[in-house]
């Protein structure tokens, strides 16, 4: 009978993801995981290739957390102001894993492309009716870099010289989404 599994790839992602929020993406090592686990490091590559491997299934399951996000919002009556709320409380809430969602060495893979056009369709989808198909990427990169912008900054402190960010956010997203719905 086989020794029953110490841990699950559930579990090693979890716990990867809190070091990687609490230390950077080059802040722990696959050793750090493994105690974090209650396992010895070699017994996670059972489990794994290695930690490029690791980083890869954090990045894809931060897409597919912020691809159901946007799809629970799809139906909002005012959906790209919903879905953009949603990507800055994703972006907000999981700073680290966000920065390593957009990390030159992670943006390249032909997979993560995948995982970032996943989580894109339902803002596509939404913008379709208000700029036409054919104009629905581009907007959706301008509604993107803002909020990018927008949670970059506020992430790292940008914003210091008082006001409300939270006021802010929603008047210069107002902004953003009139200047969209004049794009047609």
């Amino acid at each position: 009978m086989p020794t029953p599994s110490k841990t699950s790839d559930a579990a090693i992602a979890s716990a990867a993801r809190a070091l990687l929020e609490r230390s950077g993406s080059e802040g722990f090592s696959l050793q750090d995981v493994a105690k974090a686990v209650g396992v010895k490091t070699p017994s996670l590559y059972k489990r794994i290739v290695d930690r490029a491997a690791l980083l890869a299934t954090l990045e894809r399951e931060g897409y597919a957390e912020l691809a159901v996000a946007m799809r629970l919002h799809a139906e909002a009556a005012d959906p790209l102001r919903a879905m953009a709320v949603a990507y800055r409380r994703f972006a907000l809430s999981s700073p680290q894993l966000y920065a390593r969602m957009l990390a030159a060495d992670a943006t390249r893979s032909a997979e993560s492309l995948r995982w970032r056009q996943e989580a894109v369709q339902p803002v596509l989808a939404a913008l379709m009716p208000l700029v036409g198909k054919s104009r629905a990427l581009r907007a959706a990169r301008t509604v993107t870099a803002f909020l990018h912008g927008y949670v970059t900054m506020e992430m790292t402190g940008a914003f210091r010289l008082g006001g409300n960010v939270d006021r802010d956010f929603s008047h210069a997203l107002d902004a953003v989404l009139r200047g969209i719905r004049t794009m047609k």
